[in-house]
């Protein structure tokens, strides 16, 4: 059938609708890969009492001016990136619209001030990514395909920093030499801030015994450090923890096997981070400073209360302007290295969010309260608690607006109103975005 398309939707997709019934306004239909104003041809693959679900376009019958070829060989068949097909510039605008459209129908939000918006490099930002592995029978590592757990055969990608792509074509060229282990399931590239040093997180099969995990982890570390000399760490994890990093952001349990200094350090602005094996850190290695700048610039007082404060990105800029601030991370890796990276001003408090608000929390009047969530947002409980602090400002550090917005209503319920606002591009070539809410009393 052919559909034309309304406008883009957070998750990557165009929003078209079928022609109209007795019931009244024709069903959604959400289809990947086009842009606002196109005419397409499309297939159903799935349709709900709601809405429906396209197939990838079968042909573009008028295609948007803003559409441009996209730069990487897997666009639409990874499920990495959705807007390589129009210009930088463009996906900027489109994420505007689409942060202002959720805040204003989830939370009733006119937006003003109006967005201030942070652009990246739009190519080879990205200090971490994720890859499947298959070492058993033919090698091969990438990414799932788009919308399936089905492994995608990459040997490149133009969203990651350069010594990852290094190291993705040496990894290349040991599991075509047979040197990857057949029980290693995924592997993670994690790079410093100026793309000179390598942390390397492996995945391995489960059900294979914690020893011989760590035996051919080593071995594999080895071999690793010989083929790519930035290779300074590694850190060997079963893989049934895997998902839950997916989920939370970051890993609750240690590693089985390390191998180099624990002290890969991140040098930020404000100082030098630590950040181990299992520990989540901001993807984008240009904007890092220019969000710290956004969250914490400006601002001083006595206490200061940094939520979800991981190793402590914001906290140490914290640490330099507030007389006390108190940081507070469940992640047991994420929770030693912000032990490590804080000053004596700061207490770093284990516990999760939701734990220490109905505690100790509670009774604070901190100047400025940063949350930083993971895509899940505050949740009712937290978001009522922060909302009842006595605090005079709050920076709110979201990764989906869904969720923000859903989080907004409670705190503006609770007297806060928005002060500004920023869209800060962490993910170019994707739907994903990152904004900042300041809010007052």
């Amino acid at each position: 059938m052919n559909l034309t398309i309304e406008k883009l939707i957070y998750g990557g997709d165009g929003l078209a609708r079928l022609p109209a019934d007795e019931k009244g306004r024709g069903k959604a239909v959400f289809v990947p890969f086009v842009l606002a104003g196109e005419k397409v041809e499309v297939s159903l693959v799935e349709e709900k009492p709601g809405f429906a679900r396209a197939a990838r376009v079968g042909a573009i019958l008028e295609a948007s001016a803003a559409r441009i070829e996209p730069r990487c060989p897997y666009f639409a068949q990874c499920g990495g990136c959705h807007y390589q097909h129009t210009s930088y510039e463009h996906q900027l605008t489109i994420k505007t619209e689409i942060l202002k459209e959720n805040l204003r129908r989830l939370a009733k939000l006119q937006v003003t001030p109006e967005v201030e918006v942070h652009a990246s490099p739009p190519w080879g930002y990205r200090n971490r990514t994720r890859l499947q592995v298959r070492a058993e029978g033919e090698f091969a590592l990438g990414y799932f395909r788009m919308a399936s757990h089905v492994l995608l055969a990459v040997e490149e990608c133009p969203i990651s920093s350069p010594l990852i792509n290094r190291a993705i074509a040496a990894l290349w060229k040991l599991g075509r030499e047979g040197k990857v282990p057949a029980t290693l399931r995924e592997i993670e590239l994690f790079a410093n801030e100026d793309d000179t040093k390598l942390q390397v997180e492996l995945y391995c099969d489960p059900q294979q015994e914690k020893s011989q995990r760590s035996r051919s982890g080593q071995e594999f570390a080895e071999q690793l450090q010989r083929e790519i000399p930035e290779v300074v760490g590694v850190y060997v994890f079963s893989q049934r923890i895997a998902a839950a990093r997916g989920v939370q952001g970051h890993i609750t349990e240690q590693p089985e096997w390390t191998l180099g200094p624990l002290a890969f350090l991140y040098e930020t602005r404000a100082g030098a981070l630590r950040v181990s094996g299992g520990s989540f850190f901001q993807v984008n290695r240009f904007l890092v400073d220019e969000l710290v700048s956004i969250v914490t610039a400006n601002r001083s007082g006595e206490v200061a209360l940094d939520l979800y404060a991981g190793v402590g990105l914001f906290t140490s800029a914290l640490g330099k302007v507030f007389g006390h601030i108190v940081a507070v991370e469940s992640s047991h890796s994420a929770a030693a290295d912000l032990a490590y990276n804080s000053e004596p001003s700061v207490k770093a408090v284990r516990a999760t969010v939701d734990e220490y608000l109905a505690g100790r929390g509670a009774k604070l009047r901190p100047d400025l309260v940063v949350v930083d969530p993971p895509r899940a947002g505050l949740g009712d409980r937290v978001a009522r608690a922060v909302s009842k602090l006595d605090a005079k400002r709050v920076a709110y550090v979201s990764c989906d607006p869904a969720t923000l917005a859903r989080d907004l209503v409670t705190l503006i319920a609770g007297g806060w109103r928005v002060e500004r606002l920023h869209l800060v591009d962490l993910f170019p070539q994707t739907y994903h975005i990152e904004s900042v809410v300041e809010l007052v009393r």
